[in-house]
């Protein structure tokens, strides 16, 4: 009869919502198959994923959102709109209200695009809450205590990086680097080395399955199939872990140094508090071969990786509409 509270991690990768009362409820990738010539949109979600790279001249597979922000308005408002009406959270005679997570450091014209596309797609009220802070409260920090907390979300366009305390963010970074470019650059490498070319869904396979950011943590190969630049035909080669930590060291280097500068920011206090606590590592990057090892020999600090680090952020969605009416009213005009 009434319609549900619902917070959603609209991610560059993966789109997750979470319903009051039923926990997470979707989770399904943020691509949208278009027809070219109607405009007409054609598979959302799984489906589209599964044409990307693979569909004729006429269907294109786009993905929305770029690094975080909203990079095709309404195809991102086509997409949140199939997802909403697939959920069925609307009442007979009132709208869902929404928090919707955004990276820290989106400008207030990007902020409005997001809320924009949450409203036409149903929403009455739209609460818009930084990301970090959410995959921390679905983390299950104490971030409502006067003691530092830190976390790293690393999802498929931003890191973004954070340290909390008292319920807000103290310190933040939030860069463009993150699970996309790892693909890319593994693509990139497979390209040069080896004058192959493969598709990302290729390269999110290697990252999955052998990738490794710590060296001589993992040893294992996987053999990949693409087409050939000299020749022009398919051709099967085995990657080994060893390579790809080659081919990724640069951009998790970039992650490094994003987390010390913010740690190089932290109040003294805090700081103490972090080494006590340790460090929180969120998000679809979080999986990520020894990536946690990596950073806690850089920072100096222990670092853990999350339960469930993909759920995070959505989890953390669910704590705060419970909470709605205590938190402090963010809505954007």
């Amino acid at each position: 009869m009434f319609a549900r509270d619902i917070g959603i991690d609209l991610g560059t990768a993966n789109v997750l919502i979470h319903v009051k009362g039923k926990g997470i409820v979707l989770n399904e990738p943020s691509v949208v198959a278009l027809d070219k010539n109607s405009g007409k949109v054609l598979a959302v979600g799984e489906e589209a994923r599964r044409m990307v790279g693979r569909t004729p001249g006429n269907i294109v597979a786009i993905r929305p959102l770029k690094d975080g922000v909203i990079a095709d308005f309404e195809v991102t408002e086509a997409m949140l709109k199939h997802f909403i009406n697939k959920l069925n959270v609307k009442g007979l005679f009132s709208k869902p209200r929404m928090l919707i997570c955004c990276p820290t450091n989106i400008t207030s014209v990007e902020q409005k695009a997001i809320k924009e596309a949450a409203e036409k797609s149903g929403g009455k009220h739209v609460y818009l809450e930084e990301e970090p802070k959410v995959a921390a409260i679905g983390a299950g920090m104490e971030i409502f205590q006067p003691s530092g907390n830190m976390v790293v979300d690393i999802g498929g366009g931003t890191t973004d990086i954070a340290v909390i305390s008292m319920g807000d963010i103290v310190t933040s970074s939030s860069i463009k680097m993150a699970g996309d470019k790892f693909d890319m650059e593994i693509l990139n490498y497979i390209k040069r080395e080896y004058k192959l070319l493969i598709g990302e869904r290729t390269a999110e396979d290697i990252k999955i399955k052998v990738a490794t950011v710590f060296p001589d943590a993992r040893q294992e190969e996987i053999s990949i199939r693409g087409r050939d630049m000299v020749s022009g035909l398919p051709r099967t080669i085995t990657v080994n872990s060893k390579e790809v930590e080659e081919a990724l060291r640069e951009s998790v280097a970039v992650i490094v140094q994003a987390a010390k500068q913010v740690l190089e920011r932290t109040p003294p206090e805090l700081s103490a508090d972090i080494i006590d606590r340790g460090v929180i590592i969120t998000g679809g990057g979080a999986l990520l071969n020894g990536l946690d090892q990596l950073l806690a020999e850089e920072l100096k600090v222990p670092v853990l990786v999350a339960e469930n680090p993909m759920d995070c952020v959505a989890v953390g969605t669910g704590v705060m509409l419970d909470n709605m009416d205590k938190l402090p009213k963010r809505k954007l005009s």
